[in-house]
Parts: C-alpha cells; sequence; structure tokens
C-alpha cells in the first residue's frame, strides 16, 4: 500500500514560548513534593456562595502566596552569572498557565499576577476573567509574548538566560517568583510540571471526601524536600483558616454591580503595594528590543 505523505506545519507563536520554556526548565533540577490536602466542607460552600465563585487555581495561588510572604525562602531564586548566588524577592509573584485559543489552535500563555496575597479574591478573579475573556492583543503580556516569538531564536533564548540568570528582580518581575499549573478542573493532575521557576504549584481533582492532592515542585539547589512538606502544611492551614474568613466575608457583602464592568489588573492595589514600574510585567526596554527585532528582523504578518 502506497504511504501518504504527511503535512509541514509551521510552529506557532505560543508553541515556541513552551519550547524555550522547556529548553531552560530542563536545566533545572526538580524534585515533587505532594500532599493529600483536606478542603474542608465550609471551605467548598463558602466558594459556592461567593457571588463571583473563585477558582480554585485562585484560592491556591493566595494560599500560597500568603505562605511566602511568611517564610522568605520561597521568594528565593538561583542566578548563575556573573556568580552564583541567591536572590530573595520582596513579594511573590504568580505565573499562571491559561489555556487560549490562538489562530484555531489552543495554546498556553502566562498570566501574572504581583503579591497575589495582597490582592483581595474578587481583584484576583476579576483579573483572571480578563487574561481569559480579553481578545489576546488587547492583554500586553500577551500580545508581546506573541510578537516576541517571532524573534530568532537565538535572540530569544539570550533573553531568557539573561533574565533568569542575571538579574534576580527582572526574573520575578517577567516570569514570576512562582509557577502554578493545574489539570483539575478536568478530572486529571499532572505527575511532574517543569519550570525555571523555583517553586511550581499544580494540585488535581477534589474527591468527595474532599480531599486533592497537592504537589510543590521545588528546586533543590535552592530548597529542600523537607521544608517543603512543611509549606505545604501551611498551604492547608491558610485554605481553611484566612482564605476561609475571606471567602465568608465576601459572601455577606452585596457585589458592587460596577465592578465586573471594571477593567482587572494583574497588578496589586497601588495603596498596597508600591509597584516600580506599572502596567505590564514586560520592561519598556524589553519591549522596545522586542519591537525593534520584529519589525526589522523578521519580515512577516502582523499580529
Amino acid at each position: 500500500m502506497h504511504e501518504p505523505k504527511g503535512t509541514i506545519l509551521p510552529i506557532s507563536g505560543p508553541r515556541r514560548f513552551i519550547i524555550d520554556l522547556v529548553h531552560f526548565a530542563r536545566q533545572v533540577p526538580s524534585v515533587p513534593v505532594s500532599r493529600l490536602v483536606d478542603v474542608s466542607s465550609d471551605l467548598i460552600a463558602a466558594r459556592a456562595e461567593h457571588p463571583m465563585r473563585p477558582s480554585w487555581a485562585l484560592l491556591f495561588m493566595k494560599a500560597y502566596a500568603m505562605v511566602g510572604a511568611e517564610h522568605a525562602p520561597l521568594r528565593r531564586a538561583l542566578l548563575e552569572f556573573p556568580w552564583s548566588r541567591l536572590y530573595e524577592h520582596p513579594w511573590m509573584n504568580c505565573a499562571l498557565a491559561i489555556e487560549r485559543s490562538f489562530q484555531g489552535d489552543h495554546g498556553v500563555f502566562i498570566g501574572l499576577f504581583r503579591a497575589p496575597d495582597q490582592q483581595t479574591i474578587t481583584q484576583l478573579q476579576l483579573a483572571l476573567d480578563f487574561y481569559k475573556d480579553q481578545p489576546l492583543e488587547k492583554v500586553g503580556v500577551y500580545r508581546r509574548a506573541l510578537k516576541f516569538s517571532r524573534v530568532p531564536r537565538p535572540i530569544r533564548r539570550l533573553f531568557w538566560w539573561s533574565t533568569l540568570n542575571v538579574s534576580g528582580y527582572k526574573r520575578a518581575k517577567r516570569f514570576g517568583t512562582f509557577g502554578l499549573t493545574s489539570y483539575g478542573a478536568l478530572g486529571a493532575e499532572s505527575l511532574h510540571p517543569i519550570s525555571p521557576l523555583t517553586t511550581t504549584l499544580t494540585f488535581g481533582p477534589i474527591s468527595p471526601e474532599r480531599r486533592v492532592v497537592v504537589k510543590l515542585i521545588y528546586d533543590h539547589r535552592v530548597l529542600d524536600g523537607v521544608y517543603v512538606a512543611r509549606r505545604l502544611r501551611d498551604v492547608e492551614a491558610h485554605l481553611n483558616g484566612p482564605i476561609l474568613d475571606e471567602l465568608r466575608r465576601d459572601s455577606a457583602t452585596p457585589l458592587d454591580p460596577s465592578s465586573s464592568s471594571r477593567e482587572a489588573s494583574p497588578e496589586p492595589p497601588a495603596a498596597t503595594v508600591r509597584l516600580d514600574v506599572p502596567g505590564d510585567p514586560i520592561s519598556p526596554g524589553l519591549e522596545a528590543a522586542v519591537e525593534r527585532s520584529v519589525d526589522v528582523e523578521v519580515p512577516g504578518k502582523a499580529i
């Protein structure tokens, strides 16, 4: 029988991003630690009664960010140029994996949430809705990531490497201090997600017995397993403590009707956290470099 030929497909911008991410994630000696977390019936009920019914990912995000605010090692990262050293950021920034459709195909984009422990659950949900629902071209971090994906690979890899290894401030600002990904809503869990960040949080589906497997994948050059296991215990305590209390307070307070129409921001409130550079997580200098590379060196269709 004649063997038919297949089709050559171009690599999309989101797929180039994942290829670059995996390239640098492979260089991190990551180790997973898991804990069976008890999600109380009170927490489930309070979430259901909340006027915005927030995503479980945001509840875990804020709980872990609160733990990170109390435990500085979770905010550290290893930098290797020009010498090996640890950088400690003043707060937690979360890089949340979000699936979006791009040119007829599904791709993974990253939504950045700065200091989620200093934002309300409602603010975080508004920001997540913004990342999930707005057209890609209207979300600055998405738009710039797509443009940057058209830059030649050597230049892209140089930017990735320099951001991860030279400046801790830029690393935390552009990529976050920890990642979060989950397939729990699909009834599945990731066994060992990889990331170039110091820690990555993931969780599976919540069982009828209100239990869920929560994993923290950590860079063993920065943290140790016993320490990470204790922090997972703290995440459980914060979920069933401060997070539950906030959900109950919000449920008792009517939601401002105008809040759902306001454009959400991934930034924390200016009165709560002082930010050196307002706006999107990529600095103007990097944006200018990306624009020059795209416009001059990589001709093609506009994004």
